[in-house]
């Protein structure tokens, strides 16, 4: 397989497109036409990771943050992205990132957090908006399920665990072939009245271009008849962040006790304790801040995050135990989670996990 067939793998299970917009996800170097002699997945994309890789014979990175960000306008070496970098170009390895679009994921980076905890009635604590519509298409009925089933297949019709949802609509249409026109069925410069049927689906952005290739190259007629309908509706299985309930409700001196251990943590810092006890549990892996809020709204007891400043825990506001897990921490399980994905996806390739630590945070105890 080439590295674009493998990603094209990747991305039907997590679709890149459902990342962050500021993120830099996807395929950041390499030749996406070269075979692939086998998969190293990672945390971060370092160089000792690339070391590993070429030791391996191992020509794909896969890995969770992102090597190159921004700003980079040349890569001469000079600092640890650009070795990495350069070393992965120069021997032929390509790198590609997967980011928030798994942290966007249901079952991504925060649904894994929630299984550590145990936590039941899960939600995605920032639903995404704006990135669902509803298309509307027009077709003779006799060629209705033909085109339903061409919808389905290229990803419309699918709603949280349900797919090849649709609702039909029966009626009259009329139209007139005009000079220059090729029509299905009619006559030239005639009115024709069509026993027709509309088709409503829901699609998500990100599948939108695919969606309708697809319909017009099944759909009978010559100029297809549709509308898509942006719609306001929360994605309630696509977000940042996730909350749930403890099976049983904690102290919170407890309740820090045991996320310690769940994580392997050295140290927790959070915010003054509220004197209630810790039953509903929010989480988001990495650099959390963004979500406090949310947690706050959904009656968060706890919130668990990393990477927040001084300021940040000022906003517990005695309502909500903030804790700073660390930012490797929160999402130490990534790359094993990765390396089940792709080994499902691809059961007879070779795929391994780096066993370099990338993790730069250390503690003096």
């Amino acid at each position: 397989m080439t590295v674009n067939e493998v990603i094209f793998e990747i991305e039907k299970k997590i679709p890149i497109s459902q990342a962050e917009d500021f993120d830099n996800v996807g395929l950041l170097c390499g030749n996406p036409s070269r075979e692939v002699t086998g998969i190293l997945v990672c945390h971060d994309a370092l160089e000792k990771v690339v070391d590993e890789a070429i030791a391996k014979n191992l020509n794909l990175i896969v890995t969770f943050h992102p090597i190159i960000f921004s700003g980079l306008k040349s890569i001469t070496g000079k600092n640890y992205v650009e070795q990495a970098v350069l070393k992965a170009i120069e021997n032929k390895i390509a790198i590609y990132a997967i980011h928030t679009a798994f942290d966007n994921d249901y079952f991504g980076v925060n649904y894994r957090i929630c299984k550590e905890l145990g936590l039941e009635n899960q939600k995605i604590l920032m639903p995404k908006t704006n990135n669902l519509k509803k298309l509307e298409v027009y077709v003779p009925r006799e060629y209705s399920e033909n085109l339903k089933n061409v919808l389905f297949k290229a990803g419309a019709g699918s709603i949280g665990f349900y797919d090849e949802c649709s609702f039909t609509v029966s009626g009259n249409g009329t139209f007139r072939p005009v000079e220059g026109s090729n029509p299905f069925s009619g006559t030239k410069n005639v009115r024709e009245l069509a026993d027709e049927v509309m088709i409503s689906v829901i699609l998500e952005n990100e599948k939108q271009h695919q969606i309708i290739n697809e319909m017009k190259t099944a759909h009978p007629y010559e100029e297809v008849a549709y509308q898509l309908i942006n719609l306001d509706n929360e994605n309630h299985y696509t977000g940042l962040g996730r909350f749930g309930d403890l099976k049983e409700e904690m102290e919170e001196a407890d309740f820090l006790a045991f996320v310690k251990e769940k994580f392997k943590l050295k140290v927790i810092r959070h915010s003054d304790f509220t004197s209630k006890k810790i039953k509903r549990v929010g989480v988001l892996g990495g650099s959390g801040a963004s979500g406090i809020k949310a947690a706050k709204s959904q009656k968060c007891d706890a919130y668990l995050t990393g990477d927040m400043k001084y300021h940040d825990f000022f906003q517990s506001e005695g309502k909500m135990l903030i804790c700073d897990i660390g930012h490797f921490e929160s999402e130490q399980f990534v790359a094993q989670q990765i390396i089940e994905i792709l080994s499902e996806i691809f059961p007879k390739f070779a795929v391994s996990k780096s066993v370099e630590k990338t993790n730069p945070v250390n503690y003096f105890l």
